[in-house]
């Protein structure tokens, strides 16, 4: 079972480890003023960390840069936005190139002769997937890319120039605030909990493996989260919503990589961090939705808010 990502096949970099409230931290720390107000060291490390988050969600063939999502069956198809034609057959992908169709794979030419071919794709395993490249003349090139999603086979094409690519303007967030950099307990499972949850497409699924929860205190209350494996071996992954969802932040879902734990099982929890998944700026993905438990009723007024795309559509 694979790890909650941004469905692009990445992952960003683990949330380096911070001090946890202003109630652990002296005064006098570069993260702690004695006003309140959180200190040159903190809101550096986060404006880094966010600069570049925002370099890697605007990569010209990430998530942005996707233009359509099929979904493939055994009746074969030519797709929008992808060359030749796509049908499924016996859990592997065929795909059947005209004369003059041009599509790389790793490099080499899948129609050679430029006369047509057949290409067996696959079997691809569950959340996982395959680029594959057409050149465009002048324009960049397009990534083509094939996984199979809650059972299905899945093509999107990504392209440079895609409309919500170019117009990206960045996300909004909250003003980074030390109140929401806390410390938690990670609690292991006796054994780990495959968990089935939802996703942003109607009527798929994804399985995780929960290791175990983590516990925390926020806003005067004991709260706890279930966590999936991370991207990065040793790392975790948290899928939630809280009260600010639907509000200031996108109603769905937000993620929050959290580090390896310590020795003794603590965590760090900056909220500060917490991301948008695709599937807050574009409904060409398939993000997976949090487990129920992960709901806090607690308002989290930190980490990245709605983005303008969903702002200005509403």
């Amino acid at each position: 079972m694979s790890t909650p990502t941004d469905t692009d096949g990445r992952s960003p970099a683990a949330t380096p480890a911070h001090r946890t409230g202003p109630d652990d931290r002296p005064d006098d720390t570069p993260d702690g003023r004695p006003d309140g107000r959180p200190g040159r060291e903190f809101l550096a490390e986060w404006a880094d960390w966010h600069a570049a988050h925002e370099r890697h969600r605007a990569d010209p063939h990430g998530f942005l840069a996707v233009t359509h999502l099929h979904w493939l069956d055994s009746s074969p198809a030519r797709l929008d936005g992808a060359p030749g034609t796509w049908s499924v057959e016996d859990d592997a992908v065929r795909l059947v190139l005209r004369a003059g169709e041009r599509v790389l794979r790793d490099g080499q030419e899948l129609n050679a002769d430029g006369t047509g071919a057949t290409v067996v794709l696959g079997p691809i395993p569950e959340r996982e997937g395959l680029n594959l490249r057409v050149e465009d003349a002048g324009a960049g090139h397009t990534v083509i890319e094939l996984a199979k999603r809650g059972g299905r086979y899945v093509v999107r094409p990504r392209h440079p120039l895609n409309p919500l690519l170019t117009g990206y303007r960045g996300t909004p967030a909250y003003a980074p605030n030390p109140e929401y950099a806390i410390s938690g307990i990670f609690v292991p499972f006796a054994e780990p909990r495959p968990t089935t949850v939802g996703a942003a497409v109607e009527g798929i699924h994804h399985v995780y493996e929960a290791p175990g929860e983590i516990r925390f205190r926020l806003h005067g209350q004991d709260l706890s989260l279930t966590v999936f494996n991370g991207h990065t071996p040793g790392t975790l992954s948290v899928l939630f919503t809280d009260a600010t969802s639907g509000k200031s932040t996108y109603a769905a879902n937000r993620s929050l990589t959290v580090p390896a734990p310590g020795a003794d099982g603590t965590v760090s929890l900056d909220f500060n961090r917490a991301v948008n998944l695709p599937c807050a700026y574009t409904d060409l993905a398939t993000c997976p939705l949090p487990p129920a438990e992960n709901r806090l009723p607690v308002a989290i007024e930190a980490g990245e808010q709605i983005p303008f795309e969903r702002q200005d559509a509403s």
